[in-house]
């Protein structure tokens, strides 16, 4: 059996001279290697063969006598994987401060014994089929500084106790089923949260993230409130996307200022006016499908791709739109169902085939025809009994 083997691996590294591996990493990755499998078409665990050095082993990493990382499976791209449960003897490789596990067929809960790795700084357990929920006592990990479970089946709650990890930089949960709040981080070196595919509910504390964030995704939960006090302090943001949830209240202005590349704050319940204090310099910026108001900004003139349609924006388009519209600068500006009333453009305007405009379902009759998205509907105009309100 196991000490057999381990007694014929302990014999032949004297032989050989090299560092005895601890017997308790030993027995642990033994234990691993008999709850999990390639699929066919994988032979990452053909060179496990225990009757030699395991720190020879693929994806098996020693300093002297210990296991210090864990890289499981083919990391390849087109590689099938592994299949199985993970064992909780991987709680006993005491030295591990790295574990991953690419893309496969892994079930079962993630062991609770994971949170007795005192020295884990990374933890990527993604593209596999890990369920239930995740064990509150990770929080015990204290040098954990990348958490990624995304694209698996985890269900409850995301612990508070993450939020009190100091060391913690990426949080990547997205494409799990977990429902809750999302909980304060504390940790002042945190650059990316990735939440978005889940059912999340519950408000935003306006100190619940840290300003040393520089990408964050929330779309596609259920959460609702403000956000305006905390995206005002977020001003290291270069990705922000807080897209379909029902987040209300008005989007802040210094938002625009950040070094942003791509904004995505489209089907929420923002309301007020949109006001940036200088020229917008993010390429993509998508307001569509909320309750903004007011006259569009000529701020906006400077993105590549403006979505706002679908919000209650009146009067005139500023001419900064058309001059960069016709240059070829814009490249899309989706300004259909607002209570806009009109745009300096000529009929015989030739807009750029690069360039898509729509304008159909304003308070206007659109100067221009132009192909609009197929959700835009067929109808031009807005009725004017609905322009009389405003």
């Amino acid at each position: 059996g196991s000490y057999a083997l381990f007694f014929i691996a302990l014999f032949l590294c004297k032989f050989l001279a090299v560092a005895i591996l601890d017997p308790l990493d030993f027995l642990a990755l033994q234990s691993i290697r008999k709850s999990l499998h390639d699929l066919p078409g994988s032979n990452f665990f053909a060179s496990w063969d225990f009757t030699s050095d395991p720190c020879n082993f693929a994806g098996v990493y020693c300093d002297s006598d210990k296991v210090i990382a864990l890289n499981l499976g083919d990391p390849r791209a087109g590689s099938p994987g592994l299949t199985g449960r993970i064992d909780p003897a991987i709680g006993k490789l005491s030295a591990l401060a790295e574990l991953s596990i690419v893309p496969g067929r892994i079930y079962g809960s993630l062991p609770q014994s994971v949170s007795q790795l005192k020295d884990l700084r990374f933890l990527a357990i993604s593209r596999n089929f890990i369920s239930g929920d995740i064990p509150a006592t990770l929080g015990q990990l204290r040098s954990l500084k990348t958490l990624d479970l995304s694209y698996n089946q985890l269900t409850g709650e995301i612990p508070r106790s993450f939020g009190t990890l100091p060391e913690l930089t990426n949080v990547i949960l997205c494409h799990n089923h977990l429902s809750g709040s999302v909980p304060p981080f504390l940790s002042q070196v945190l650059t990316r949260v990735d939440l978005k595919h889940n059912a999340l509910t519950g408000s935003l504390a306006p100190d619940s993230l840290p300003p040393s964030l520089q990408s964050l995704s929330l779309a596609w939960n259920q959460l609702t409130g403000p956000v305006d006090r905390l995206l005002s302090r977020l001003d290291q943001l270069n990705y922000l996307d807080l897209s379909l949830n029902q987040f209300t209240g008005p989007i802040p202005s210094q938002l625009f200022s950040f070094p942003i590349t791509n904004l995505q704050l489209e089907r929420n319940l923002f309301t007020g006016s949109v006001q940036p204090a200088d020229q917008v310099t993010i390429s993509t910026v998508d307001l569509s499908h909320n309750r903004l108001w007011g006259q569009i900004s000529p701020m906006f003139s400077t993105v590549q791709n403006l979505y706002l349609n679908n919000n209650r924006f009146t009067g005139q388009v500023p001419a900064s739109f058309v001059d960069r519209l016709l240059s070829g600068s814009i490249q899309i500006l989706y300004l259909q169902h607002n209570y806009l009333t009109g745009i300096e453009i000529k009929p015989t305007a030739e807009i750029p085939v690069s360039s898509s405009l729509c304008l159909q379902y304003n308070c206007m009759v659109p100067p221009v025809q132009t192909p609009c998205p197929l959700k835009a509907g067929n109808e031009k105009t807005r009725p004017t009994a609905q322009c009389n309100e405003w």
